[in-house]
């Protein structure tokens, strides 16, 4: 027998083999959906779920795997702004010169340091297991040694250490303390009115995974038949939403495979609702959802109209999008027509339409729960480009309407700037049109403000961040 070993010493110990490193499906499976974020500027919510499905197609992944990937990638990607910060005191470089996917690996082993419960001696040994696989063994002694630093003090202990004191620098300390960039913090605090409490818990609950919310597609599925899953509970406001608690898989659930219902937050079923049930003068037989992709509000706009005998039409400009958009309104009980086309050049008549959504394109910053990374991707002059866009939009909704008719303007942002600063604008140049007071039409739900437009928030109402003002075309 040859006294050689089998495998080459790379570890330059005389003596001592070379070990290789463990693969570790879960993290290696969080590290490529964080490189995909990066790389391809995807949304962790589209990246996410087929990796998990194709890591349970192989056998790798069971549902406490699932889980764990979910809240690696999440919690990550959630807290960026006060890892990046900490990562930075245990560096000897600026960040902007480590290695992205360094980055992500470093990024990680915070998380799982000073957001979770793992112990840190697994912490730490995961994280540069990972760094071998991924990395290399030198860069994984890199990632050892931040990551022994790191692990030095915990998270309340950190915060103290890199961000500012509130009384030098309020916006900068809420930034680092609740990862927000900090235009973000100043923005969300003019929209809310200020007031300390109030902020702290708006970024606090940003931060938070928020629950999965299905709607029954009235005519087509009840709450009933939805609450009898397991892990569900009845939504606090709309009557067609239920909520699954953590681990509830909507995909498992026969009324949503069929497309009998839906996820979809429940203010967003909230602004659907509002528009269905404002007063119309006149016939109610047309509506419009003039900005309709993915299909959410579309399916439960059409569900509401079959229910009146009314015919939806549901517009979208981006021709997959209007493919979602069919898919979710297939088995309507009413009738429906899905158009692809531009709704600041609509295919359409003036006038044609008896009530009409306008939920325009934003910088989503109302959806930060869900898509944490966008915080990170928006930019202030983003707000510039959105800005004609949305005015074009509503002023178009307006002439669509026939006189008598509504108008609902939606966006999933509270920025001021999105919000009552587009609707005022529009409003200064059609005199024959006003506002109408949105807030009796979201029936049982506090904290609406002074109207008439309603603001939601994700602290108060547990739903996404969604604003609604209401109009009628007078003249």
């Amino acid at each position: 027998m040859s006294d050689q070993p089998r495998r080459p010493q790379k570890s330059g110990k005389p003596g001592k083999p070379y070990r290789r490193p463990q693969k570790d499906p879960v993290r290696i499976l969080a590290f490529e959906a964080l490189r995909a974020v990066d790389e391809r500027d995807a949304y962790a919510n589209l990246v996410l779920p087929p990796l998990l499905r194709a890591a349970r197609a192989k056998g790798d992944f069971d549902g406490r795997d699932a889980a764990l990937a979910t809240e690696l990638v999440y919690g990550t990607l959630r807290r960026q702004g006060t890892y990046d910060a900490v990562i930075s005191e245990c560096v000897d470089r600026p960040l902007r010169e480590v290695d992205p996917p360094v980055l992500d690996v470093l990024s990680l082993g915070v998380h799982q340091l000073l957001g979770t419960r793992i112990p840190t001696h697994a912490a730490v040994s995961a994280s540069v297991e990972l760094a071998r696989v991924v990395l290399g063994d030198g860069r994984a002694k890199f990632v050892n040694a931040v990551l022994r630093k790191v692990a030095q003090h915990d998270l309340d202990a950190w915060i103290e250490r890199v961000a500012p004191p509130y009384d030098e620098d309020p916006e900068d300390h809420l930034a680092v303390v609740h990862s927000h960039p900090r235009w973000v913090v100043s923005a969300l605090w003019d929209s809310l009115g200020g007031g300390r409490s109030g902020i702290e818990e708006l970024l606090a609950a940003d931060n938070e995974r928020p629950e999965v919310t299905l709607v029954a597609r009235p005519g087509r599925a009840t709450t009933e038949e939805l609450l009898r899953e397991e892990a569900a509970v009845p939504g606090r406001w709309s009557p067609y939403a239920v909520r699954l608690a953590e681990g509830g898989e909507p995909g498992a659930i026969d009324a949503v495979r069929d497309g009998r219902a839906g996820v979809q937050d429940e203010g967003s079923q909230l602004v659907a609702l509002a528009l269905a049930n404002a007063p119309v003068e006149g016939p109610d037989r047309a509506w419009l959802d003039g900005c309709a992709g993915p299909g959410g509000k579309a399916a439960l706009l059409a569900a509401l109209a079959a229910q009146r005998g009314a015919l939806l039409v549901a517009s979208e400009k981006q021709p997959h999008r209007a493919g979602l958009v069919a898919r979710a309104l297939d088995g309507n009980p009413g009738p429906y027509q899905v158009v692809v086309g531009d709704g600041t050049r609509p295919p359409w008549r003036a006038g044609s339409f008896d009530r009409v959504l306008m939920d325009v394109p934003c910088t989503g910053l109302g959806a930060l729960r869900r898509r944490p990374e966008a915080r990170w991707r928006r930019r202030p002059e983003d707000l510039d480009g959105f800005a004609p866009l949305q005015r074009a939009l509503l002023t178009t909704a307006l002439e669509s309407v026939r006189v008598g008719g509504i108008v609902g303007y939606a966006t999933c942002s509270p920025h001021l700037a999105e919000t009552r600063a587009v609707v005022d604008d529009v409003l200064k140049q059609h005199p024959h049109a006003e506002l109408v007071d949105a807030r009796p039409l979201l029936e049982g739900v506090s904290d609406l403000g002074d109207g008439p437009d309603v603001q939601l928030w994700p602290h108060l109402h547990g739903t996404d961040a969604m604003y609604l003002a209401l109009i009628r075309r007078t003249g």
